[in-house]
């Protein structure tokens, strides 16, 4: 191996566990813990993507429909989905986001923000910069 094939690999490796360890820290400022955060992001999907059958929602969230169902009904039973029919196959439905799921979403963005936002302000001015830079960098690596 070359050192630079080296270098690329500790970086790919230091990295991996710092994004894991970060995420799992966002993910724990959470506003209400009755939600999974398998129903999070479902939500999430749907808030992106619009209103979809559920067939669609777990194909955007990579899990069998069987899986789906259960996460669809779940979200239902707490008033965060509703369903209408299918404007052009009456067989299907469509999820959307009810009220209570803009509401919920919204604060869960707003608590993870927050503390974010404390974190950066323990920074100084040149590392806040460097994060601004390596935020754009990790979302083109993310391919977005």
């Amino acid at each position: 191996m070359t050192r630079t094939t080296l270098d690329t690999a500790a970086l790919a490796h230091d990295l991996r566990l710092a994004v894991m360890r970060f995420s799992r820290r966002l993910r724990n400022q959470r506003v209400d813990t009755s939600v999974t955060l398998t129903h999070l992001s479902a939500l999430s999907t749907l808030k992106r993507h619009g209103p979809m059958s559920p067939g669609e929602l777990a194909a955007h969230e990579r899990v069998q429909p069987p899986s789906m169902t259960r996460v669809v009904v779940a979200l239902e039973g707490m008033g965060l989905l509703s369903r209408t029919p299918h404007p052009t196959d009456g067989r299907q439905v469509v999820l959307g986001l009810t009220g209570p799921a803009e509401e919920l979403l919204a604060a869960e963005g707003r608590a993870r923000e927050a503390w974010l936002s404390g974190r950066l302000q323990e920074l100084s001015p040149e590392k806040r910069a460097v994060l601004r830079d390596a935020a754009a960098i990790m979302d083109e690596l993310a391919g977005g």
